[in-house]
């Protein structure tokens, strides 16, 4: 099938060149149709499903997904996104005044601001260790990373890999040595999953969340947190419902907290099977692979036409997917709304203070005649002087 028969799976505009899947994701319509005939049967036979049908079809999604990413199915709970997930641990980790949480100036603008809540209330010093670009190596990323910590530090919170840079970072390597400090270790995985591989057991961090909805190509409102053994009864309940003090506890108070928490639509958790199928009838992971190696040869090029250089080595080490490419634009925010209702190009622009770039998705339905016409696009824009310097 070619990418652009792939492209048809999809329910996307096909007058908008989409290079943005990383932002929300986009589901197949095969998993849609089956989204919707959950939500259906939902709407049916409300009671049956709430406390019957709707149970057991949560619990083959949990085996699929623990298949797929290597752990238990008591070890995780499904969420409706990453920020849930983090919001559930971050407050109810026990933090002092002088705690401090080392993370770097690369991580999602939500979880700052998560990270400052909790930080006001407790005292604790949220540490935003700086991250020079370019990053030259795996060596290099973790002497920065590593030399703000302190005899103060208690946490360790790191993407997996970075939202507005669009970088794969060690975690491995850090939670192998955070690990042996005894330190608390919060990886942000949410452009993790689907995207390149995600061995939970192996990783062996804390707590772990990643979005189903982006790579993994989920319905939107479908991400997890998986949480070490020992780590688990630490968690209070987000929200206290009939799962806390439950009359007819499960095996796993854990489960019962997290799961338990009130009516809800979870039909987006319950298409794990279908997604599944789609995988491997469409050999999604060799289409992906072959994605990644499109973007890796364009980076440099992109590169050059914006007088710019990459961020980081262009390998699988430090990117998947998707890319950031620095450029040089006094109009930031009109350069992105040019490119989409001039251009018809739906592509974000992300920042760090005061540092901006490009960020290209490519996915496997992605063809290579649209980055070409980025390019071009790209080119005019830069020969008018405007948007782009």
């Amino acid at each position: 099938m070619s990418t652009a028969e792939l492209k048809d799976l999809f329910q996307l505009n096909p007058k908008i060149t989409f290079l943005n899947h990383g932002s929300f994701g986009a589901c197949p319509l095969p998993v849609f149709q089956d989204y919707q005939q959950w939500q259906v049967k939902l709407e049916q036979d409300p009671i049956q499903f709430i406390t019957k049908t709707g149970v057991e079809a949560y619990r083959r999604s949990k085996e699929v997904f623990a298949e797929k990413f290597h752990c238990s199915v008591d070890d995780f709970f499904l969420t409706p996104n990453p920020s849930t997930a983090f919001n559930t641990v971050i407050k109810s980790l026990e933090l002092e005044a002088g705690d401090e949480i080392l993370s770097t100036d690369l991580e999602y603008g939500a979880m700052d601001k998560t990270w400052d809540f909790r930080c006001m209330q407790t005292g604790a010093k949220y540490i935003r260790q700086h991250i020079p670009l370019p990053i030259s190596s795996k060596e290099d990323f973790l002497a920065h990373f590593w030399s703000g910590l302190t005899n103060r530090t208690k946490v360790i919170f790191i993407s997996h890999i970075t939202s507005a840079t669009a970088l794969i970072l060690p975690v491995k390597e850090i939670c192998e040595k955070a690990n042996k400090l005894g330190l608390i270790t919060l990886i942000d995985g949410a452009h993790v999953p689907g995207h390149i591989p995600l061995n939970l057991d192996l990783l062996n961090a804390d707590y772990y969340t990643g979005a189903l909805h982006k790579w993994y190509l989920a319905p939107k409102g479908c991400s997890f947190l998986h949480v070490k053994k020992q780590k688990q009864d630490l968690l209070d309940p987000l929200i206290v419902s009939w799962g806390y003090a439950s009359e007819f506890p499960s095996h796993s108070q854990f489960l019962d907290y997290h799961e338990y928490t009130g009516t809800r639509d979870s039909s987006a958790f319950l298409c794990l099977p279908s997604l599944a199928d789609f995988w491997e009838k469409q050999q999604w992971k060799q289409k992906t692979q072959k994605a990644k190696e499109i973007l890796h040869r364009w980076y440099p090029l992109f590169c050059k036409l914006l007088e710019t250089k990459p961020i980081c080595p262009v390998n699988t080490d430090f990117l998947g997917q998707i890319c950031s490419i620095p450029i040089s634009t006094p109009l930031p925010f009109e350069l992105k709304e040019v490119l989409y209702n001039q251009y018809n190009i739906e592509i974000p622009i992300t920042n760090r203070a005061k540092d901006f770039f490009i960020r290209i998705s490519f996915q496997a339905y992605n063809q290579e005649d649209e980055l070409a016409y980025l390019y071009e696009s790209l080119a005019a824009l830069k020969s008018e002087g405007k948007y782009l310097n």
